[in-house]
């Protein structure tokens, strides 16, 4: 029997084989483990308040005092469909391809191995897009609200699908400053100390503020802050720049309290799916306050129709491909699908603050 390339378990093969596309705040705050993915289309939902609870002292001889487990919430939640496809035609195997030699004798047989790989990771990275969004949504909204396309992508007519993670009127883990960053007699110090306040009087880790690109700019032209970082007696901190990937780096290192705090900046960007225009992730005028492994990168399962035998498979992983074809119009059409779902591990890890107007 001939080699089918497009079957899914042959496509799924070769996905996983693949090096995935990195992304640093999905890989850094959102990691996922092999029991975040899920054999159904539904995933469970767990996250608690970090505790600081002390144990009961007791009176010798009175053995002991019952103290009860820290509670929790969970949830059922079906994740967003992600799904990008694209066609191939009999166009697409004749002509040349991108680096291809132009006098190249390969046939349009081997060809389809070579685009059907080179559209598997083109996939993957607009999937990596979608998820960094997301991650990015949730550290600084803690929720998102993403547009569900029935038809053609970028139009009027979408559903919303909204999920955020606090049930009260505003975001709890929003920190508003007395003053913006860039009046005089700002702050910032004290501003940082009572985000890092926030996180630990909860059981939160803080280590790390992920500073968008005018934010940076405020801090590191602070006079306060150049003033103490000169003095070689107190270990304040320093300004060392130290690459973290290819959009991301590491500024400096600050002593907040006696609390190391490093400092970060992320270059990253996506194309806006209704302007069109290229916007970052993280807000040029805000920062973020948390620690890696934050959150949690859930996938759902991907049930699917296959053209094979006419029924219904049902298969767990963060992609999974598909293929049909149209004898009539000669074309074949590659979709490959994801049901991301990014949350939080504990209420509120992620404090963020819009330090300029």
């Amino acid at each position: 029997m001939a080699f089918n390339i497009y079957s899914t378990h042959t496509m799924l093969a070769a996905v996983e084989q693949m090096e995935p596309v990195s992304t640093f705040l999905r890989d850094r705050y959102f990691p996922t483990a092999q029991e975040d993915l899920f054999p159904t289309e539904d995933v469970l939902v767990e996250f608690r308040d970090g505790t600081t609870k002390m144990a009961p002292v007791v009176l010798p001889r009175k053995g002991s005092i019952t103290v009860e487990r820290e509670g929790y919430q969970t949830q059922r939640m079906t994740p967003p469909l992600v799904a990008p496809s694209r066609p191939l035609t009999i166009d697409d195997l004749n002509k040349k391809g991108f680096g291809e030699n132009l006098f190249s004798n390969i046939t349009p047989q081997q060809r389809q191995a070579d685009i059907l790989g080179k559209d598997l990771l083109d996939f993957d990275r607009m999937h990596a897009k979608r998820e960094e969004y997301i991650a990015a949504q949730c550290m600084f909204k803690n929720g998102y609200i993403l547009r569900q396309y029935a038809d053609q992508y970028g139009t009027e007519e979408y559903q919303e699908f909204e999920l955020r993670f606090y049930e009260e009127a505003a975001n709890p883990a929003a920190y508003t400053p007395a003053l913006l960053w860039d009046a005089a007699t700002s702050n910032k110090l004290g501003d940082i100390a009572l985000m890092v306040r926030m996180l630990t009087t909860r059981g939160n880790a803080a280590t790390e503020l992920i500073l968008g690109s005018d934010a940076a700019e405020e801090l590191v032209m602070d006079k306060t802050i150049k003033e103490l970082l000169d003095i070689s007696r107190y270990n304040f901190g320093a300004f060392e720049p130290k690459s973290l990937g290819p959009e991301a780096a590491l500024l400096g290192r600050l002593n907040i309290n006696g609390r190391m705090i490093d400092l970060i900046t992320y270059d990253g960007t996506y194309i806006d799916e209704v302007t069109g225009k290229a916007e970052p992730y993280i807000p040029a005028k805000s920062i973020c306050l948390t620690a890696p492994g934050a959150g949690r990168g859930l996938y759902g399962a991907v049930t699917q129709l296959e053209q094979q035998d006419g029924e219904f498979h049902t298969y767990m992983g963060r992609r999974v491909p598909k293929y049909t074809a149209d004898a009539d119009s000669n074309i074949r059409k590659l979709t490959v699908s994801s049901r991301p779902l990014f949350i939080p591990r504990t209420k509120n890890p992620f404090i963020t603050a819009t330090v300029l107007a």
